[in-house]
């Protein structure tokens, strides 16, 4: 079947969204498609505060004016910053004590995170470890990060970047857990697979090619990948956040892969378009012809929630994970991309590149 992208109607199963009323919440990367879709699903639950922050300052404006305009009695901040400044993110945790944080923020391109990994690494492990980080200090009850089934077995920067970043969540929780870090924070993971609609995603390139007259680019013949909506991949992130109780990665039921060739065919017959060529590029640097979900040594269980799964992983000691993160971030800083994609393979073995 291939996935629209009409809205989602889905309703959530869970009471428990109802504790984001009254609760002062931040959201990191709110100017993104994912995370301004958040930002619209938990504006409709009477949140006391939110906190907004992305480095993108036009998309911010969108959502500032969306604000003012659907929810103007609520307190909410838009905030043009990097999460990787440190100075200024511990300025807004210290000011605002957020209650819950949803950090949608990272480089997510393969491609271009191929050409930069060491940006990858600054802005999506170390923005990770001090958002994190200052979460345990400042008492933030829970923190939902949004990772991607890209993490699996990962075959790409980005995706290896990400799983060092559930790794780091994970250990934090750990120790938090075992009391070798004090705090009260519980670290809840959810990884989305390739979700329709969003900045850059398959749907809009392929709609321009067809009203350019063409050619409609495939990687591969053979390329699949399974879909989310929007609207409905947020309302999974909310739910799973909110009923986890900290260490958890979930993982969603999202239906059959779609072939991608399958998909630009489709779209092209229905634009009405003739004479639109499929050409067929070749797989890109990190990218492969299927995307796991539960890598060879996890196991998912199901949830109270019919579409929910929690994946087993192994632990990781928080010490050794800090330092390692703190070493790469070192490394990262000198922009040798053979050294820094080195290290993140000492660190996630099973990160294999093409």
């Amino acid at each position: 079947m291939i996935p629209t992208s009409q809205k989602w109607e889905g309703k959530s199963q869970f009471s428990d969204l109802q504790s984001l009323a009254n609760h002062v919440i931040l959201i990191t990367g709110a100017a993104g498609s994912i995370g301004s879709e958040m930002v619209r699903q938990i504006a409709q639950f009477n949140p006391k505060h939110l906190i907004l922050i992305d480095a993108a300052e036009t998309p911010m404006h969108d959502i500032r004016l969306f604000m003012h305009s659907h929810y103007p009695e609520i307190q909410c901040d838009t905030i043009v910053s990097s999460i990787t400044n440190g100075t200024h993110m511990e300025a807004i945790f210290e000011k605002n004590r957020p209650d819950y944080v949803f950090h949608a923020a990272a480089y997510k391109h393969v491609p271009m995170m191929e050409d930069n990994p060491s940006e990858a690494v600054q802005n999506n492990i170390y923005g990770t470890r001090i958002i994190a980080d200052l979460a345990v200090k400042y008492g933030t009850k829970k923190f939902v990060m949004i990772s991607t089934v890209k993490a699996v077995n990962p075959t790409n920067v980005m995706g290896c970047s990400k799983r060092i970043c559930e790794i780091y969540c994970q250990s934090l929780n750990k120790a938090i857990v075992e009391g070798k870090v004090k705090g009260v924070t519980q670290f809840v993971t959810t990884r989305l697979a390739n979700v329709l609609g969003s900045n850059g995603s398959v749907i809009s390139i392929f709609r321009e090619q067809i009203k350019n007259g063409g050619p409609v680019t495939v990687t591969h013949l053979d390329i699949i990948r399974s879909f989310m909506l929007i609207p409905e991949a947020c309302k999974l992130v909310l739910e799973a956040g909110t009923m986890g109780i900290g260490g958890e990665i979930f993982i969603f039921d999202i239906g059959e892969p779609v072939r991608i060739a399958d998909l630009a065919n489709r779209m092209i017959k229905l634009s009405g378009a003739k004479d639109i060529e499929v050409k067929f590029t070749g797989l890109r640097n990190g990218e492969k012809l299927f995307e796991e979900v539960p890598n060879d040594a996890e196991t998912t269980k199901p949830t109270d929630h019919k579409r929910i799964m929690e994946v087993s992983v192994r632990g990781y000691e928080y010490g050794e994970v800090s330092e390692n993160v703190k070493r790469l971030y070192e490394v990262s800083m000198n922009y040798d991309d053979l050294e820094t994609v080195r290290v993140m393979k000492e660190i996630v073995p099973e990160f294999k590149n093409r």
